[in-house]
């Protein structure tokens, strides 16, 4: 007997049968949508991704630990040491360290025994968060105590390194601080400006005198070796190494004899020394006082100490050879250029002297108070005659006086190594003074500027520049440093002078040492030296206490050596306070030619 099915059941039974294949199908589909959804996933991971993240992980187990290039060393004309490096110990953490669970005991255990604030430490590391693979300096130059704690909690400090760094060392460091200048670490503001050029955090660079003027040729390259880590940060092998680059070696042409000798000859007077080779510009000494000790910079952090004897009331940081003084009667050697070579005067002129002339309305006054009765050109440098000059100045005019004095290099940089620390001083003229007192020049402002005061200012490098030209038969030359810098050594420009003109000023020089007013230096032990004394009026904290100037050459036929020295605020003259120390200088200069040394 055949079972007959009801509709409805029959129906129910096809329901179930259409649900329990629809659930496979359901099942296949979500499964191919989701894995075409991390396929795609995957491949973006993969292809766009993937160098991101393999750069990440590449940096996370490959890491860059630097090496520091040895500065070049920096020699006098003679092959004597004058700038080099040494090895002390610096600490290092990698830029990461801060934020780790152990920086809350390695952090202020660090800060206390460098004596560093903890918050400068952590900004350091925050600044170096672009650069996650190379290691961070935090201090440099550590001394015997603080390694040795170092190494009583090396257990406790697991992501410090302590590594050898090369640090600068002057040898002669007080003696030479405005020459060689010094080295410190980038601020802030000078790495953002040099990065393009390869600087990173905790660079050291040029900051004065020849470091800064000859950084990139100091400074050298860096290396380094790439190391692979494992995950708790230790080494496990070299991938790579780049050997540092040392920077060149200079040789300049001080003689660190002579140096020494213009910083004695100085001695705690402020005030500057400048000793040129007439014949080619090479710079033989510049001392500058008061002065620093550059090795203070080669720490980590300056004392309050040392801090104060840079930033003293007396400026020693300022080189005062290239600042702006008054040149006061040295000047006259341009008064009497410009009176020869104008035509207005012969050389045969003789003048009678005062003790003060009236001009324009204004009384000005013979340094003697007497005057010196008739006078030539070189009775009148001999005895170094105001009132004579001022004559001088009255019928040359102030335009052919203000035309000589740039002739001569006043008014403008002299093309020193030193660009940005050399003043160019003011030549003073009628679009100046209408300028700053709204008034036209007058034949005062040539009075004064014909004795080398007034608004007039010159640097005691210009001063030197200056008696190079009769030193010389007639030539400016270009002051420099760089031993082996042809190119301006043998540059001259011509001022095409007179013969009779030169014939003048080097035999007024000359008489102002046998017969005027440095008879100090006309001595046996030297050769025959020409000379200019100078007195500048000044004033400091309402007291007149004037400058002292002293320029001189020898031998007078074939000049080698030309010495300049300014006493700043000595109180006293040219002749009695500047000449000395020239006349000392000269004695050991020549001195150490007879040995045969120079």
């Amino acid at each position: 007997m055949a079972l007959l099915q009801h509709p409805l059941l029959g129906g129910r039974k096809n329901t179930r049968t259409v649900g329990r294949n629809f659930q496979p199908i359901f099942l296949i589909l979500f499964t191919l949508f989701m894995t075409s959804g991390i396929g795609v996933r995957l491949a973006y991971l993969q292809i766009v991704e993937g160098p991101r993240h393999r750069q990440r992980a590449e940096s996370n187990r490959i890491r860059m630990i630097p090496k520091q290039p040895e500065r070049g060393n920096i020699f006098d004309r003679n092959g004597k040491l004058l700038a080099t490096t040494r090895y002390p110990r610096s600490v290092y953490l990698w830029p990461m360290a801060h934020t780790k669970p152990a920086w809350s005991v390695v952090g202020p255990r660090l800060a206390q025994i460098l004596e560093i604030p903890l918050n400068e430490i952590e900004d350091k590391l925050e600044k170096s968060s672009t650069n996650p693979s190379s290691l961070i300096r935090i201090a440099r130059d550590l001394n015997e105590e603080q390694i040795t704690v170092l190494k009583e909690y090396e257990n406790e400090l697991k992501d410090v390194e302590i590594n050898t760094e090369a640090v600068r060392y002057y040898p002669k460091g007080r003696e030479l601080a405005h020459i060689l200048g010094y080295t410190r670490e980038l601020t802030p503001e000078q790495l953002e400006k040099r990065k393009s050029a390869g600087y990173r955090l905790g660079d050291v660079i040029g900051q004065m005198g020849v470091e800064k003027a000859y950084e990139k040729t100091l400074r050298g390259e860096w290396g380094g070796q790439q190391v692979e880590v494992d995950g708790a940060g230790r080494p496990i092998r070299i991938l790579g190494e780049k050997q540092a680059k040392a920077g060149n070696d200079l040789h300049l042409t001080i003689d660190l004899d002579l140096q020494q000798a213009a910083d004695r000859a100085l001695n705690n007077r402020n005030g500057a020394i400048v000793a040129l080779d007439p014949r080619n510009g090479e710079v033989l000494a510049m001392v500058s006082h008061p002065t620093f000790d550059p090795n203070i910079f080669s720490k980590q952090k300056l004392s309050q100490k040392d801090w104060k004897t840079v930033q003293g009331d007396e400026h020693p940081l300022v080189n005062r050879a290239l600042s702006v003084f008054p040149p006061a009667s040295t000047f006259k050697i341009v008064t009497t250029t410009a009176a020869l070579e104008s035509g207005k005067f012969a050389p045969n002129t003789v003048l009678q002297t005062y003790g003060s002339l009236t001009i324009g309305g204004t009384r000005f006054g013979e340094w003697n108070h007497a005057g010196f009765g008739p006078l030539g050109f070189v009775g009148a440098m001999q005895w170094s005659s105001d009132t004579f000059f001022y004559q001088i100045a009255k019928k040359v005019g102030g335009p052919t006086l203000i035309e000589w004095t740039r002739k001569y290099g006043f008014g403008e940089k002299t093309g020193f190594d030193f660009s940005t620390e050399e003043a160019k001083g003011l030549v003073p003229d009628e679009k100046w003074k209408q300028k700053t007192w709204k008034i036209p020049w007058s034949v005062g402002d040539s009075v004064n500027m014909s004795i080398g005061q007034g608004a007039l200012q010159t640097t005691p490098l210009q001063v030197a520049v200056m008696f190079a030209v009769p030193a010389n038969n007639g030539y400016r030359v270009q002051p420099h440093l760089l031993k082996d810098n042809r190119d301006v050594k043998n540059w001259r420009k011509s001022l095409n002078l007179k013969p009779s003109t030169i014939k003048i000023l080097q035999e007024g020089l000359r008489k102002v040492i046998s017969e005027g007013t440095a008879q100090i230096l006309n001595k046996p032990t030297l050769p025959p030296v020409a000379g200019k004394t100078g007195t500048a009026e000044a004033w400091r904290r309402g007291i007149k206490e004037n400058h002292a100037w002293f320029g001189a050459y020898a031998p007078m036929d074939k000049p080698e050596i030309l010495i300049v020295a300014f006493a700043e605020h000595s109180g006293g003259g040219g002749g009695s306070v500047a000449a000395p120390m020239v006349l000392e200088m000269m004695e050991g200069y020549f001195q150490r030619r007879k040995r045969g040394r120079k």
